[in-house]
């Protein structure tokens, strides 16, 4: 037995281990106050706050009328009693603290009968409550119209604006080249620029002020919502916008919701809306859903395909890259579309003839056909327009005469050869992979090779053989396993007997590593490889992320292909001239033109000073349209890597054995 207080209770048993000994428990210690109090008087007044806060607003109310009248009636009976011109009654000294009380506070301060002071102190309370209200009201109106604001859900009532829907990498570089497309010496300049995406408003505005620097005259809306939502979409006023940009998709698996964007712009725009549409897909499988969901007047871009085309064009001419960089955006030179100079029938030669300031280089019929590099004795029709590189839409054309050339420096077109078989190394694997296969089968002469270096994974291994399954029987494919993030990997294949090296970063994130970050690490062997190479190899290397490109190695690859930038400035460029997506369509294809970089002695003769007029003018004997050249001289230093497009027709220099010459040509 033990005593607790004034009572015997019996002990309790400890059976927890069976023994059924009897042990006394520790009486627990008593409820109620604690020995020590540890509440401040801080922390009490705090709780007491709150809960004043709690019991509502006329509870509120009272304790802070009784609150100033704790502070302004003592005040005003200080203020009346060192007054010196002060009544000396003491009744009268009660109505001036009064009379300062009301005042302060608002209630009139009338003196005489109880009844008087009443009523006064009424109205007073009624002039205060309405004019209370009024503030509420107006200050919670200001403040829902500036949550609606900051919600992004306000109509854009805007014309002639380009619409952007979505969000991804690809929103700062379309952004800003849709900015500095209004910037031209000819342009009017300002603008709307309208972006719809399922973001938080103020988080994407700050984002695009710290990417874009927008001038004063040029606008960027943010609103937010589903773009795929149509009463979300119509915030944006597609139906009179000048074109809609629909950006690609995180992940080809995410393509689906492009198809359900461009179903939405057609319920919210009807189907025979004015805006040029702009899409892009990332794999092939909803391709031609989207497409169809487009409608006649959108253009559909293929981003893995554009990347193999051009990783494999940047292969096999080294140094592309940089020209056409130069082409895509807004910042130099770039195609535009003229009215024929001269009357109808004039031919293709004398009207590029009359742009000493541009460069011809196709036509555009008035039915909508590009025609890239025609032939010289072409007629031009009644509304078709010149294709040129020029530096602004609003270039002039000169009259007759046109500028001349040097017919003793003209140079003889060089023989035909016989192609010999290519060799490339493809390092790495991703699902672009299967594709440049396939550029290179279409491109390459008979026997050439390519060699693929990835990780023995059974997904790789099964990939690689298809594809070498599917190409053409005129390109080879074999595997080598390995690892190409690995020095020995590197170091055991001997890259002089190359024609050029291709290196791939894995698809999307593996856990949280950048893609990015093994195609770096694969470009620092080779550069080390390089150092040690009599005959260093072109090397071409495909990134994700383009700030990645400015600590890529330099002396390691000379060209790059951002897909996601690439495909940014082909957005912004097919927005601001529709011929533009025939144009680049050839340009990048496997046959027909395209871009090549050409010793100058195959146009003039070197060792000598020449006008461009004279470069021009033999390309175009050969089948072919020059639009610049690049300079041999500290090509890695010079402004543009020494790639200047568009000189003038009477510019004149030096031309070098070295230097290349930028034509728009079919391949070789």
């Amino acid at each position: 037995m033990r005593r607790e207080g004034n009572k015997v209770v019996p002990a309790q048993r400890n059976t927890a281990h069976g023994t059924g000994t009897a042990r006394a428990v520790t009486p627990p210690a008593p409820v109620g106050r604690p020995p020590y109090r540890t509440d401040s008087a801080e922390a009490r007044l705090r709780y007491w706050f709150d809960t004043v806060l709690t019991r509502g607003t006329p509870a509120l109310v009272g304790w802070l009328a009784l609150a100033c009248l704790l502070l302004v009636v003592p005040v005003s009976a200080l203020l009346v009693w060192t007054d010196d011109r002060a009544p000396t009654t003491l009744g009268s000294r009660v109505a001036a603290v009064w009379r300062n009380t009301g005042q302060t506070l608002r209630l009139g301060g009338e003196v005489g009968p109880p009844l008087r002071v009443a009523l006064s102190v009424l109205l007073a309370l009624i002039a205060l409550l309405y004019v209370s209200t009024l503030v509420s009201l107006i200050t919670t109106g200001i403040t829902d119209k500036l949550i609606a604001l900051n919600r992004g859900h306000s109509t854009v009532l805007e014309r002639g604006h380009t619409v952007v829907l979505g969000w991804s990498e690809q929103i700062p570089t379309v952004v800003s080249e849709l900015v500095t497309a209004r910037l031209g010496p000819t342009r009017r300049g300002g603008g709307v620029v309208a972006v719809l995406a399922d973001r938080v408003k103020t988080a994407m505005e700050e984002e695009l002020h710290t990417a874009v620097r927008a001038p004063h005259r040029t606008r960027v809306i943010c609103r937010t919502g589903r773009p795929a939502d149509p009463v979300a979409l119509a915030r944006v006023s597609p139906t009179t916008a000048q074109a809609v940009l629909v950006l690609p998709r995180d992940s080809p698996r995410d393509d689906a919701e492009t198809v359900k964007i461009l179903l939405s712009l057609t319920a919210a725009a009807g189907e025979h809306h004015p805006a040029r549409v702009i899409a892009a897909v990332r794999g092939d499988h909803h391709l031609t859903a989207a497409r169809l969901a487009g409608g006649p007047r959108a253009t559909v871009l293929h981003t893995d395909d554009i990347a193999a085309r051009l990783l494999v064009q940047y292969a096999r001419t080294p140094g592309l890259s940089l020209v056409h960089q130069e082409l895509l955006d807004f910042a130099g030179h770039e195609f535009h579309t003229l009215p024929a100079p001269g009357p109808a029938g004039l031919t293709f030669r004398r009207a590029a003839a009359r742009c000493p300031e541009s460069c011809a280089v196709g036509l555009a019929r008035e039915d909508g056909t590009v025609i890239i590099n025609p032939s010289a004795d072409t007629p031009l029709a009644a509304g078709d327009r010149l294709i040129v590189v020029a530096e602004d839409a609003g270039t002039p054309y000169p009259v007759d005469p046109p500028v001349p050339y040097d017919p003793t420096a003209l140079a003889d077109p060089p023989p035909p050869a016989p192609a010999a078989p290519e060799r490339y190394l493809l390092l790495g694997w991703n699902r672009r992979a299967p594709r440049i296969a396939d550029q290179l089968a279409r491109r390459t002469p008979p026997g050439s090779t390519l060699d693929v270096v990835t990780e023995p994974a059974a997904a790789t291994l099964s990939a690689v053989r298809t594809a070498a399954r599917t190409v053409s029987p005129r390109l080879a494919v074999h595997h080598h396993p390995g690892d190409p993030t690995l020095p020995e990997t590197t170091a055991t294949r001997e890259l002089a007997g190359y024609t050029a090296v291709i290196v791939l970063g894995p698809d999307g994130h593996r856990g949280h590593q950048d893609p990015d970050d093994r195609t770096l690490v694969t470009l620092l062997h080779l550069r080390e490889r390089r150092r040690h190479s009599a005959h260093p190899v072109p090397v071409v290397a495909e990134l994700t992320d383009d700030r990645n490109r400015l600590i890529a190695p330099r002396t390691a690859a000379a060209d790059f292909v951002v897909s996601g930038r690439t495909i940014g400035l082909l957005m912004a460029q097919i927005s601001q001239n529709p011929h533009l997506a025939a144009v680049f369509e050839e340009l990048f294809a496997a046959d027909g033109n395209s871009v090549h970089l050409r010793p100058a002695a195959r146009y003039v003769v070197t060792g000598r000073p020449t006008s461009f007029a004279t470069v021009v003018e033999s390309a175009a004997r050969q089948g072919a349209r020059a639009i610049g050249y690049r300079s041999h001289r500290r090509a890695e230093t010079a402004p543009h890597h020494g790639v200047r497009l568009n000189p003038p027709k009477a510019h004149v220099r030096h031309w070098h054995p070295d230097d290349q010459v930028v034509v728009i040509a079919p391949g070789d």
